[in-house]
């Protein structure tokens, strides 16, 4: 079959299900991952053949796709930050929005970074600590961007640190004179018996925080495939992983540390309040580049 027809039939059979322009990146993405062309090789080659050994998966793959499962999840990785991510059903997918997290992340560390230079190699390295991991891609986004910084992800599904811990950036930490992060599974809700992990420079998190009725404002293919528990908090306690964030926070965070979460758009004042009543001396509401409430920055 030629590459020109099967993605004519492919954006065809998901219109469905995404708009015209979205099918067609879906189908491209598909295709660099499968059969490793480029996303403009069906115009500088129209007469350009798909390999019949290829044939097979990609129709196994193109089955998945009209099902509703997301392309990134049927390719077995995501984007973000630059870094090609391991994903599967046990992580969320990384959103372009959190990478404004870990700009701001990667600039408070380095500059902390910066200030221990006098101290020579007595210095020590800049901590991070990574609540409601995942995939680990903040914390790995991080410790690759800040060479020698230490970096602990945490989260309380094993299948989640899993991904985490096999993210295959063994080349890009050499690269950059980098330190793998630590996983550790701990639940976040129970602070009270939350392991002793030290003290941080920098606390950073991206917890489930969309409230059971705004199921109805979401696709499909997030209801049908992305994990639950790392999505949803219910309608009468949605801010409960930042109360537990809070009291992590004051206990872990050095003097002149910086913490960063993201948020739910519609519980910004709410959020932010809370963690002002915990005791944090500097709260602000940051937006994301939709210029919707995102991200909170606390301080002692």
């Amino acid at each position: 079959m030629l590459l020109v027809d099967f993605l004519k039939e492919g954006i065809a059979e998901l219109e469905s299900l995404y708009p015209t322009a979205e099918a067609k990146n879906l189908i491209l993405m598909l295709c660099e991952a499968v059969i490793g062309t480029k996303n403009y090789t069906h115009i500088v080659e129209p007469e350009y053949k798909i390999d019949k050994h290829k044939t097979a998966p990609l129709t196994a793959a193109m089955d998945r796709l009209k099902a509703g499962e997301p392309i990134q999840y049927v390719i077995g990785k995501a984007d973000f930050c630059g870094l090609s991510f391991k994903v599967d059903r046990n992580v969320l997918i990384p959103r372009p929005e959190t990478e404004l997290l870990c700009r701001e992340a990667i600039k408070v560390a380095s500059r902390i970074k910066r200030m221990r230079i006098p101290y020579g190699k007595s210095a020590e390295p800049v901590r991070v600590l990574d609540l409601c991991t995942g995939s680990g891609n903040i914390a790995w986004t991080v410790a690759l961007s800040v060479p020698g910084a230490k970096v602990v992800g945490v989260d309380n599904s094993e299948g989640a640190l899993e991904v985490a811990r096999s993210q295959g950036f063994q080349s890009n930490l050499k690269e950059a004179g980098a330190v793998a992060p630590v996983f550790v599974n701990a639940d976040v809700l129970s602070p009270d018996s939350f392991p002793a992990l030290g003290e941080f420079d920098v606390v950073l998190s991206n917890p489930p925080y969309i409230m059971e009725s705004e199921k109805s404002k979401m696709r499909k293919n997030v209801l049908d495939y992305e994990p639950e528990s790392a999505l949803f908090v219910p309608d009468d306690d949605p801010l409960m992983f930042y109360r537990a964030i809070a009291d992590i926070s004051l206990r872990v965070l050095s003097k002149d540390g910086k913490c960063m979460t993201e948020i739910n758009e519609v519980l910004g004042k709410e959020t932010a309040g809370l963690f002002r009543e915990a005791g944090f001396g500097t709260v602000d509401i940051v937006k994301d580049f939709y210029d919707r409430n995102r991200f909170i920055f606390y301080m002692k």
